[in-house]
């Protein structure tokens, strides 16, 4: 059986995420025998979409597709690359006449992978339909790829996981981004489609999704704007990695990444333990 390896990075927020990248994507490529790889960059450049600059460490280091967001579109910087890099993506649901691509289709030595970008509507941005968007597009890419990977940027888990029934047998798989929250509900669904609802967020964790703390209590307790600013502490990185059968475009394998995991302590900095 020919199978490919396709390695999956969770929405990367800022410095500190990019920064985590630098250090262990080569290693984690090695580990899972990467093929293929994605990464969710819209917070690449400090929360604002993916910039030239955070797109080109990413590709250096072996990145293949960069998936965005709602937020792709907060720099300005970040829309002018959206227009000079076909392989730097932004949701396909956006209207007609949006700049940017909301799909690639990539030549590897196992064969083309198309990856797709879409996003959600519920508690988001009132944009067009990506059940029929994913339609068209599966429609248009089904003679050129057995193998197509879709990120998934949406808020509600009701939303993602229906996106999955709807897409299970038709695409390989997807993956649920935005929320910046792992989840553990990993698993193949009947039809040979890997899935998870949220791969998580690949930066600081000592915030609020990513964001400086303060901040974003402010924006709680008094309901008024406040700027917010990257955190930098406690990063981990999140991913997802799936291997594909490369004849029927099923999964056949999936594990939830994060690393460093994480470790909880008591006030003493020991290890709680069910011992009494």
């Amino acid at each position: 059986m020919s199978s490919i390896n396709i390695l999956f990075i969770g929405d990367i927020v800022g410095k500190p995420g990019l920064d985590l990248v630098q250090t262990w994507l080569p290693s984690l490529i090695q580990k899972y025998k990467a093929d293929f790889v994605v990464a969710n960059g819209e917070n690449a450049s400090g929360g604002k979409g993916c910039t030239e600059k955070e797109g080109k460490i990413l590709f250096d280091l072996g990145v293949h597709v960069i998936t965005g967001g709602n937020h792709t579109w907060d720099k300005r910087q970040s829309q002018d690359y959206l227009k000079e890099e076909p392989r730097s993506l932004r949701p396909l649901n956006y209207p007609k006449g949006t700049y940017g691509n909301g799909y690639y289709v990539a030549e590897t030595k196992k064969g083309k992978v198309a990856v797709i970008n879409l996003q959600g509507r519920t508690f988001m941005p009132s944009i067009d339909c990506p059940f029929r968007k994913a339609d068209w597009i599966l429609n248009k890419l089904k003679e050129e790829s057995k193998i197509i990977f879709v990120d998934f940027h949406a808020e509600a888990t009701a939303e993602k996981i229906a996106m999955a029934h709807y897409l299970d047998g038709r695409v390989a798989a997807l993956v649920g981004t935005h929320t910046h929250t792992q989840t553990a509900d990993e698993r193949i669904f009947p039809k040979g489609m890997g899935y998870i609802t949220d791969v998580g967020m690949t930066g600081p964790y000592d915030s609020v999704i990513g964001m400086k703390t303060v901040a974003a209590l402010n924006r709680f307790l008094y309901q008024t704007p406040q700027k917010y600013e990257t955190a930098e502490n406690d990063t981990h990185l999140c991913g997802m990695f799936f291997k594909i059968d490369v004849e029927t475009g099923k999964t056949i394998e999936l594990e939830r990444v994060l690393f460093p995991e994480f470790v909880t302590k008591t006030e003493d900095n020991q290890i709680p333990t069910n011992d009494k």
